[in-house]
């Protein structure tokens, strides 16, 4: 049996997964008399890739704002690392190693994929803007060792070919692509997917779900995903947490969520739009 409560747990699959990373607890979030996340609690543990899921208007995209620094919980607190976390400004966050992809695509649309990627790398460079407008002395090496990473990444993502062309000129899936590329450009401890299969053909989601399956086990990096595919988050994902109308209504693993009465009702409910 697993033992959680101790901080880490075995898989169905076999596969260790560490003590918790980010706890969110007792987590609020109002925008005026309007409450979007209501009293939520729940943890990610390293290692694991933790779903959140839920029909539309149900908080998810609200909950990924709070753990990524977009918006700060009106009540309730934020762990990270085994340290409550102070308020911070996204940045900020990036610094501590949380690092995302968005629903809506948000690259820059007129440069190449290998400098979008490339920006990815901003909160690691150490040298200053003179430096680095000068690309002399240690702007260059830093620079030569952060485009050495970015070409790893590349590969990885098996986007060599595109590697020069802006990304405005790619199809929608491949823009999906260099987006997770460029959060793993970051080297995040943990790495915020919303919806990064939203658009996409099967073909596009086979791809993408391997990507994500192979940073876990390849780079050891620890994922929070929203997504509304179902056999999705059922395929890839080791817990999941259920929000409904900004409550939690179900937090298990992908069978005990399925067979959970309350998550069987929101999902054959109409949209909360």
């Amino acid at each position: 049996m697993n033992d959680m409560s101790q901080g880490n747990y075995t898989t169905a699959d076999g596969r260790k997964i560490g003590s918790v990373l980010m706890e969110m607890k007792n987590i609020t979030l109002r925008f005026g008399g309007v409450v979007a996340i209501k009293d939520i609690s729940f943890d990610i543990h390293e290692g694991e890739i933790r779903a959140i899921i839920g029909p539309n208007g149900a908080g998810k995209s609200s909950m990924l704002n709070v753990i990524s620094g977009f918006y700060v919980p009106s009540e309730g607190e934020v762990w990270f690392r085994g340290a409550k976390r102070p308020q911070m400004r996204p940045y900020q966050v990036a610094q501590q190693g949380i690092a995302r992809t968005f629903q809506n695509i948000a690259l820059f649309k007129g440069m190449s994929t290998l400098d979008n990627i490339m920006t990815g790398r901003m909160t690691m460079m150490k040298s200053g803007m003179a430096a680095q407008a000068m690309w002399w002395g240690k702007a260059e090496r830093e620079e030569s060792e952060h485009r050495e990473a970015v070409e790893k990444i590349i590969d990885f993502l098996e986007i060599q070919a595109i590697r020069k062309t802006p990304v405005g000129r790619l199809p929608y899936g491949l823009q999906k692509r260099v987006e997770l590329g460029r959060a793993l450009a970051a080297e995040p401890k943990l790495l915020l997917l919303d919806e990064p299969m939203a658009g996409m053909n099967v073909e596009e989601k086979e791809d993408m779900s391997r990507f994500i399956l192979d940073v876990n086990d390849e780079f050891g990096t620890t994922i929070a995903l929203i997504e509304h595919d179902m056999g999705v988050v059922m395929d890839l994902s080791d817990r999941v947490v259920v929000m409904d109308y900004g409550k939690k209504i179900g937090d298990g693993t992908p069978d005990e969520v399925r067979n959970n009465q309350e998550v069987i009702d929101a999902y054959l409910g109409v949209s909360h739009d």
